[in-house]
């Protein structure tokens, strides 16, 4: 097989292949592209061996594999070959036209492409049925995602024949149809899109938007911090190919998103972003002064509806050593309204009649609550119940008193999106669960976390935010509403 572009993507899929067992000649018309193409194989070669993951016998066997190429011309006996290049269709276009031009009419032709049209790739080669798309993720590797995408073009076989042979690589494939963004980008970038404009709105801080992702939802980072890995630059443009075929309010770039990008703040690679980068590691130093942290209360007035989160949350309270008392009355220092996420906080803190005084906190998930603050709600008496928070051993985000507060802010169009995907048939729950814990690391699904949330508390977390901003972007899906009205999860 043969491998065009010898970046850190290219010599990623090269080493895949030939930790297979398959001959690999890589290309790259750049002399210094392909030195440095090979630098990094090697680097990487070289540190499984350092960590006892390769013999040094495998990986001379591997380095044995791999045969550097500067022309197309040594592409012409393969029966496969790849091309990873930059992500412009003019660039592209240029390689499949060697590739037709060098390689056997048999030959399958594959595109690593994340974002651009497969369709779009194929339809400009001479042989259209044996073009298809071969997603891989980066780092190549290391992440077990490939995803492979056919077109209306392509061979009636071809998608099976490579899914087999993703599998041989020791990946695992999701097959599906040439659309925007496939299945791990269409659902991931409009979700890290949505958090930056949580952030430019003033909805959310920065760091609470990442501890919310990480510790209400469970995933492996925050969205903030995953875009400056991403990079802005290349999120925009993921976006602006998303937009161009769905349209809608969703795929709409966030304006700070592109005043960024368009600033040079593209992220870890330019050393700033969303986030400042001192030496390749985030600063996370406080520049907002040295004020004291506020305390804890020594008594709180707790206000609940008889949940168990209630009953919770007074354990823990008093477990640290607040008194806690149950009349409004009491002239305490907080008022404590314990909340859902479906519930508004604002009508229970004018009904104490101490609004300034009151505060809302929901238990989002272990070891994490939000803190919602009404129109009322005095900075001093937020700032002290985020002191609570953490005298009880839990995480404190802040979040303004609107429906989802913040961690249901980030979740629920997310999972809205994946509902979307499957109920237009594109793609199967197994397959979407799949792209993204493969793909992008989730430790479950975002069908698992659906059915963990609950259908209907998600449905209804919808309709409030749909019914909150008006946006259309927030409209539940058809089949979300059948499984909340059925009582049955998608996993199950």
């Amino acid at each position: 097989m043969a491998v065009v572009g010898l970046g850190t993507m290219g010599a990623g899929i090269a080493e895949v292949f030939a930790r297979a067992g398959i001959g690999v000649v890589a290309i790259e018309i750049d002399a210094d592209a392909l030195g440095h193409g090979l630098g990094i194989l090697e680097a990487s070669l070289a540190k499984a061996v350092a960590r006892g993951k390769l013999a040094e016998a495998q990986q001379a066997e591997i380095w044995g594999r791999i045969r550097p190429a500067a022309s197309f011309s040594d592409a012409a006996r393969v029966d496969l070959a790849i091309e990873v290049v930059p992500e412009r269709m003019e660039i592209k276009r240029q390689v499949f036209a060697e590739l037709d031009r060098v390689c056997s009419p048999e030959a399958i032709l594959a595109t690593n492409t994340s974002s651009l049209s497969v369709t779009t790739i194929a339809a400009a080669s001479k042989h259209p049925g044996r073009v298809i798309g071969m997603h891989f993720f980066n780092p190549a590797p290391v992440m077990r995602l490939v995803e492979v995408v056919s077109t209306v073009l392509t061979g009636p076989e071809l998608s099976a024949q490579v899914a087999d042979l993703a599998r041989h690589l020791g990946k695992t494939p999701v097959q599906v149809r040439d659309r925007a963004g496939f299945v791990a980008n269409a659902l991931l970038v409009p979700y890290l899109n949505h958090a930056v404009k949580l952030l430019e709105t003033g909805y959310a801080s920065r760091e609470d938007i990442d501890t919310a992702a990480a510790a209400g939802i469970g995933l492996p980072m925050g969205p903030l911090a995953l875009l400056d890995l991403i990079g802005l630059d290349t999120s925009l443009s993921i976006l602006e190919v998303l937009r161009g075929e769905f349209g809608g309010p969703r795929y709409a770039p966030a304006p700070l998103l592109r005043r960024l990008t368009d600033a040079g703040r593209t992220g870890r690679k330019a050393g700033r972003g969303l986030y400042e980068y001192a030496g390749g590691a985030r600063d996370d130093h406080d520049k907002g002064g040295n004020e004291a942290a506020p305390s804890s209360p020594s008594t709180v007035t707790l206000i609940g509806s008889g949940r168990a989160a209630e009953a919770e949350l007074a354990s823990a309270v008093a477990a640290a050593g607040v008194n806690v008392t149950r009349n409004p009355a009491h002239p305490s220092d907080l008022i404590v309204i314990v909340a859902g996420p479906d519930e508004q906080v604002l009508s229970a803190a004018i009904a104490t009649g101490r609004g300034q005084q009151a505060v809302g906190l929901h238990l989002a998930a272990a070891g994490l609550v939000e803190v919602v603050s009404t129109c009322l709600t005095g900075q001093a008496h937020a700032a002290a119940a985020a002191a609570l928070a953490d005298r009880i051993g839990r995480k404190a985000v802040r979040a303004p008193d609107r429906p989802g507060f913040l961690v249901g802010a980030l979740l629920y169009p997310h999972l809205a999106d994946a509902v979307r995907m499957v109920q237009d048939g594109y793609a199967t729950v197994a397959d979407v669960d799949t792209a993204m814990t493969l793909g992008c690391g989730y430790p479950h699904g975002p069908f698992e976390l659906l059915d963990k949330t609950g259908p209907a508390a998600v449905l209804d977390g919808l309709r409030g935010m749909q019914a909150g901003y008006g946006d259309p972007a927030f409209a539940p899906p058809p089949l979300l509403a059948e499984h909340a009205a059925a009582g049955i999860g998608f996993t199950g």
